[in-house]
Order: structure tokens, then sequence, then C-alpha cells
């Protein structure tokens, strides 16, 4: 009875060694096998060996995450081609940038030196939204159209901003610059829909705009002229004004109209050497401004 107690007592596994352990004894004695596991046999004398751990397989979302990591890497390398593609391929639209007009432009039916363009909801934020109604004038083939900041296009704030914003904007080196821009109509009056007539006089409109056109500050003494002019159902206040300030240039005209929420306004200046050889230019390209 003693000896069966030592026997079951010598089966138990002992706590104190590895798990992992295990015996290849040739004529194991009791003992042996009770303290460690049977290994397979071989003629080699009793010895201990440990259990080499097969290898563990790859987790697979390390896998994932190497493959996610590969497409990511050749989608942002497609992404450093698109600028590439673009020079080989300019868009034929008024979004080229650094481009004369003339090489994406009709010519306007009116006068075959000048190029046509009228906007559309592709080339602003406001006019996608529909908070500005198309708009075109005429514009001469040689010159470029200029990106407009981001915070000065009304992109951070449509579809409803509380202050003017630029639409587009057209310059020459030579002959000047022009832009559109573009005012929320609440800022002018509080009646919905108002015609330009119900928004005041044309006083009263170029005090309130002034400083959109001159881009720094707006003196009423700076106004020389004022004309109201009716095309169709739609009303145009015209200006002239000598501004020897103004950051836009000191030579600037105007033209503004009301329709929906938005009061629009077109802008064409230029410096005194600019203003002495397109003073008609400019002029012509302002009284073809409609909307």
């Amino acid at each position: 009875m003693m000896q069966l107690d030592k026997i079951i007592r010598l089966s138990e596994p002992n706590p104190s060694l590895p798990s992992n352990l295990c015996v290849s004894p040739k004529t194991p004695s009791l003992q042996t096998m009770a303290a460690f596991p049977i290994c397979s046999t071989s003629n080699s004398p009793l010895k201990v060996t440990a259990k080499s751990p097969a290898p563990a397989p790859a987790p697979a979302p390390f896998a994932q995450k190497r493959n996610q990591l590969s497409l990511r890497r050749e989608f942002l390398k497609g992404l450093s081609l698109l600028p590439l593609l673009e020079l080989k391929h300019p868009r034929p639209s008024s979004a080229a940038k650094e481009i004369e007009v003339g090489v994406y432009l009709p010519p306007s039916p009116s006068d075959p030196s000048f190029v046509f363009f009228k906007a559309s909801p592709k080339d602003t934020p406001a006019l996608r939204a529909g908070n500005v109604q198309p708009y075109q004038f005429i514009i001469p083939p040689t010159w470029k159209q200029t990106r407009v900041a981001n915070i000065l296009s009304g992109n951070y704030c449509q579809p409803k901003c509380a202050e003017p914003w630029v639409e587009v904007k057209f310059e020459d080196d030579k002959q000047g610059k022009v832009q559109v821009v573009a005012s929320p109509l609440i800022r002018l009056t509080n009646k919905p829909n108002a015609s330009i007539e119900e928004i005041g006089s044309p006083e009263k409109l170029i005090a309130s705009l002034g400083p959109f056109v001159t881009g720094n500050t707006y003196d009423p003494d700076e106004l020389l002229e004022t004309q109201v002019e009716k095309l169709g159902d739609q009303t145009y206040y015209k200006y002239v004004l000598e501004t020897p300030f103004a950051l836009t240039g000191s030579h600037n005209l105007a033209k503004a109209t009301a329709k929906g929420n938005t009061v629009v306004l077109f802008v064409a200046s230029a410096n005194d050497k600019q203003w002495q050889t397109s003073e008609k230019t400019l002029k012509a390209m302002l009284d073809s401004f409609q909307v």
C-alpha cells in the first residue's frame, strides 16, 4: 500500500520544472517517467531535451495592414503624377490659369478683336450654389485669368455669405485688370429680391461698395461721373472714379446691378501708364458687362 502511494505521488507533475521538457530514455525508471513526459525513443542515452516551439504564423491583421500601406503608397504615387498630366493636357476652359484667354474663349460676336467670357456654374462656388446669376463680358485675347485667394472667393461661406467676395479676375500688365465682385443683398437692404433702384441712388450704392472698387477706402470726392443704364428689364449703375490712393489703381470704372439676392459689381482698374493706352479697351469691357 505504501509502494502504491509512492508511485501515485511520483506520477504527479512537478511544478518546479518547465512544462516543455521531455525525456528520451532507453529504459526509463519509474522516477524519470513520473518527472518528465516521454519523447520519441532513440538509441541515445537518457537525456532531457526542450520542445522546439512551432513558428507562429504571421497574424492576419499585420498582413492586411501591410497591404493597405502598399495600396496607399501607390495611390499617393498616382496623385503626384496629376500635375504632369495637367501640363500635358491643359483644360480648354476659364479654369485654366496663366494662359491667354484667346486660347480657349470664343471670339466676341460684337467685336472680333475681343473674346467672349460667360461665367457658368463650373467657374465659381457662388455660381454653383445659385447665389449669383451667370454674367458675361468681352475681354482682349491676350489677357490672362488670375487665381482668386480662397479667403476672397467666398468658397468658405457659400451658400450664405455675409460679406462681399470676388468672383473672377483677369489682368494684363500693359492694360490693367478687371474683376467681378458679388455682395449679398441683405448687406444693402432688408427687402428680398430688391432691384438696384430699390436699394438706393447710384451715390448711395457706391458709398457702400466703394472700398471693394478701390481695394482699401472710398472718398465721395473720388467719384467723377455716374450714369444709369437700362438693358431690357435690368438696370445698371455705371461709375467713373479717379482714385489716387487706391490699391487697385489710380483709375477705376465700375458697373453694378442687382439680381436675385445678390448685387454684382464689375470693376476695371488701371494705373496712370496703363490708362493712357487702355482707356477705350477698359470702357468697352465695362459696357459689355451684363447679368
